[in-house]
């Protein structure tokens, strides 16, 4: 019973998610075929960064002398924000950045939030299998939203690429998006990561971070619906 309701917990808030994109965008929703094949890319995305992680977390021997400042900044930004942020941007650029139906910003938010809602959903099935139903709750509160705002503010940038006629600018637009995203990743992983390593007291940190990350994400959508009814790719709201 304990498992079932760890396993609801893991996956629920990340469908939720899922759906409320989905919603709002809604004048000219995408195919249920590319959510689903984009949520699955996400969710297998979560085995590669396992190895990465692995591998990129070896260099932490070049950290010494000053291993105990600086390791928790480099599993944080570079380890965990930097390698899962590169899996999200690879798999909207692989798979939907060039399809017809990206035909707005707001596709932008919708896949690559899709993307990490897999990643998000695989990773916390693994951390509760591992730990329990209480890293099931806090997660759910904590790390999913987490997830969802990075990816929407990585998402709008990867947006207003699509419709950018220079492909300098193109390339400018993508940079700034996935390192917006990385630095609330990494200084969101920080409050956790760093607490062995520095004090306790740095996990004060993490909800304002994380209220940070949300606020800015949903005026990162709402920005989105104006821009795509501004350039008529959607219907006008009175």
């Amino acid at each position: 019973m304990n498992l079932a309701i760890s396993l609801t917990l893991a996956i629920v808030p990340a469908l939720i998610i899922v759906i409320y994109l989905c919603r709002k965008d809604r004048a000219k929703p995408e195919p249920k075929g590319s959510i689903i094949r984009i949520f699955l890319l996400g969710l297998l995305s979560t085995l590669p960064a396992i190895f990465i992680e692995l591998g990129v977390d070896e260099l932490r021997v070049l950290l010494n002398p000053y291993y105990r400042i600086l390791y928790p900044v480099f599993k944080a930004f570079i380890v965990a924000g930097l390698v899962e942020e590169s899996l999200k941007l690879f798999i909207v650029k692989k798979y939907a950045f060039r399809k017809k139906c990206f035909d707005e910003v707001m596709d932008g938010i919708v896949y690559t939030v899709v993307a990490g809602m897999g990643f998000a959903c695989m990773e916390n099935v693994l951390y509760v299998l591992g730990s329990g139903i209480t890293v099931g709750i806090l997660r759910a509160f904590t790390s999913i939203p987490m997830h969802a705002s990075v990816s929407v503010i990585m998402g709008y940038w990867i947006g207003m690429a699509k419709f950018s006629k220079n492909r300098g600018s193109r390339s400018k637009l993508i940079l700034k998006g996935f390192l917006l995203a990385v630095l609330f990743h990494g200084l969101y992983d920080l409050c956790i990561f760093a607490i062995p390593f520095w004090s306790e007291f740095v996990l004060i940190g993490l909800l304002p971070v994380l209220a940070w990350a949300i606020i800015l994400a949903k005026r990162k959508i709402k920005t989105a619906l104006q821009e795509d009814e501004k350039a008529g790719r959607i219907p006008r709201i009175f």
